[in-house]
């Protein structure tokens, strides 16, 4: 019998995003403010190797500032914010906070992230619609950042 291959392990950063993203599901859902959701998230196994820095900051920078970051990402959407489901929901307000206020992290590592989060937690098409916002919002907060990349040569 063959052994099954062994799933990539996630990185810290990356399980900081997506433990951000249950977290604002969370808070849609509920209600519940950060503190309660910290310590709810914080008694899961795998919680121990999150960046906890990052998910802090991605969790409350999302929450602390949702509706400035619905205003950004809403003018890029086909249906009311209402109308999203709570995943893409979630998964647009940390990718939106990164994109504005994390300038470290290269805008296409937080949209290939929030891709990779719609596609293990979303719905079927859900990354393909994720992808098509923060497609068109990137050149507003990283206008920069984007023109480089649209310059540079292709090897």
């Amino acid at each position: 019998m063959d052994a099954k291959p062994e799933a990539p392990r996630k990185s810290s950063r990356r399980l900081a995003r997506e433990y951000a993203v249950q977290g604002i599901y969370q808070s849609l859902l509920s209600g519940n403010e950060a503190p309660d959701i910290i310590a709810h998230l914080s008694e899961d196994a795998g919680f121990s190797k999150v960046d906890h820095k990052l998910f802090r900051t991605l969790l409350k920078g999302a929450l602390d500032n949702a509706e400035a970051l619905r205003a950004q990402f809403g003018a890029h959407l086909d249906r009311k914010v209402e109308e999203l489901s709570p995943v893409e929901h979630a998964i647009l307000l940390v990718a939106t906070f990164e994109l504005s206020n994390m300038i470290e992290t290269p805008y296409r590592v937080v949209i290939n992230e929030a891709i990779e989060l719609t596609k293990e937690f979303g719905g079927a098409d859900g990354h393909k619609f994720v992808n098509g916002v923060l497609d068109k919002l990137a050149p507003q907060l990283r206008a920069v950042e984007v023109e480089a990349a649209r310059n540079r040569p292709r090897g």
